[in-house]
């Protein structure tokens, strides 16, 4: 493997630190700001809104420049975010310092997987894919349990100093690594956009939306939730975070081994088990035990989701895939801010640390009724579709006697939803069909 995808490594691992490092920096942010934790939650809303916007609009800016150039851009836009973070005055500049970082996410991923998959040979590209997407699982289970440790030990704003840094180290990489790539073909905004008129496309993104709002719901408040219901200490939360970590990387490969081979089933056990485990949280969370065993299975439920979900939207946008990924990317932090948005509002109600749990619980259980729903429309789909099927020659190969028994006829055409009965003839008499 090149040292390129080192460098794009790096960026990953970067991007997924700044992203999840802030749930166990709630309390200290809050406190040196002196606003609500409810209204800290507004840093992990704007960072997810910003890569739902981000992630289409960046992915088709990025068709007019280099790959590389592009890479480049999105690293500088990362490195301004977090330095902005680091040294915000007040709280609405460092809302603007995650947004300007949240803007790099989903076209990094978008554009980096393409370059990987272009800096290796053909039988070699889903392990370069692979190898760049570790950035992103090492950073949950490393990156963002240590910038937690330091933001409690030395102060938050230098975890931000510091993903900084790791963003300027990604981009020397990529400066220096990763070779010039040919400028990417333009963007067929109307063939690309034709993909958000199947249903299924738009079902998918939103089992996407709901069923990781769910883990978001939780997780997004994990810091005060232990620390004031489970009792533990400020510094074991940095633990607590490896646990989920962990939860994630187990969860993605799980999910990732199973999605093509039986997707829709691996959804429904993920997505049930999350509805079920969340709801238990409400419980769990005053067990210091029972509490890190939930917070680990979150993560493997929640992240078990992730593969299926992004392959299924691949799938159904047929031909046109690049932009529906991008936005389904979106979709992922879209259920993040409105899970962390709820969660805030249920908080500030008075209905306690815990009540966040329950709206992941209900998210995650709308997010198993799409799916029941999704695959009961495409199984109507199939049943339907052998009719017109079983006029043509290729009928016989699906197992159609009638079209077996009649040659083809070039004059002889069927319209859709039509069927054709056979009239009864005379034993050895060629079939011959009614004009009308």
């Amino acid at each position: 493997m090149p040292l390129a995808l080192l460098a794009l490594a790096i960026g990953a691992f970067g991007i997924g630190t700044t992203e999840f490092v802030i749930m166990g920096l709630l309390p200290e942010v809050a406190g040196d700001f002196g606003v609500s934790i409810p209204t800290a939650g507004f840093l992990v809303t704007g960072y997810a809104l910003g890569v739902m916007f981000g992630a289409p609009l960046m992915t088709i800016l990025g068709t007019r420049i280099s790959r590389k150039r592009m890479l480049l851009l999105l690293m500088g836009l990362f490195i301004l975010g977090n330095v902005l973070s680091a040294v915000a005055p007040v709280f609405l500049v460092m809302v603007i310092g995650r947004v300007v970082a949240s803007l790099a996410h989903g076209a990094f991923f978008g554009i980096g997987a393409v370059v990987a998959a272009e800096l290796v040979a053909p039988e070699k590209k889903a392990g370069a894919i692979a190898m760049m997407f570790t950035g992103l699982t090492v950073a949950n289970v490393v990156g963002v349990p240590l910038g937690t440790l330091i933001g409690q030990s030395v102060g938050w704003r230098v975890t931000f100093v510091a993903v900084a840094a790791l963003g300027v180290l990604g981009l020397l990489g990529i400066a220096k690594l990763v070779p010039d790539m040919p400028k990417a073909e333009g963007v067929h905004l109307r063939h690309e956009l034709a993909a958000f008129k199947n249903v299924q496309v738009l079902l998918a993104m939103a089992m996407t939306v709901l069923g990781f709002g769910g883990v978001f719901a939780a997780i997004t408040y994990i810091a005060p939730m232990m620390t004031n219901v489970a009792g533990y200490a400020d510094t074991s939360v940095t633990w607590l975070l490896v646990l989920f970590g962990l939860g994630m990387v187990a969860g993605n490969l799980i999910g990732g081994k199973f999605a093509d081979r039986k997707l829709m089933p691996m959804l429904y056990v993920a997505l049930s088990g999350l509805a079920v485990v969340l709801a238990l949280f409400t419980l769990t969370a005053h067990n210091k035990v029972l509490a890190a065993i939930s917070i680990a299975l979150i993560g493997a439920l929640g992240f078990a989701t992730v593969p299926p979900l992004q392959k299924r939207v691949l799938d159904q946008a047929h031909g046109a895939p690049t932009l529906a990924s991008a936005v389904n990317i979106g979709a992922f932090n879209l259920g993040n801010a409105l899970s962390a948005w709820l969660g805030g509002i249920v908080i500030a109600a008075g209905l306690g640390y815990t009540a966040p749990n329950w709206v992941g619980a209900v998210l995650a259980a709308a997010a198993l009724v799409l799916a029941v729903v999704s695959a009961g429309l495409e199984r109507q789909s199939k049943a339907s579709g052998p009719v017109v099927a079983s006029a043509t020659p290729e009928g016989a190969r699906q197992g159609n006697p009638l079209a077996a028994e009649r040659p083809a006829d070039p004059h002889f055409t069927l319209s859709p939803g039509a069927s054709v009965v056979p009239a009864p003839v005379p034993p050895h008499i060629p079939a011959r069909r009614n004009p009308s």
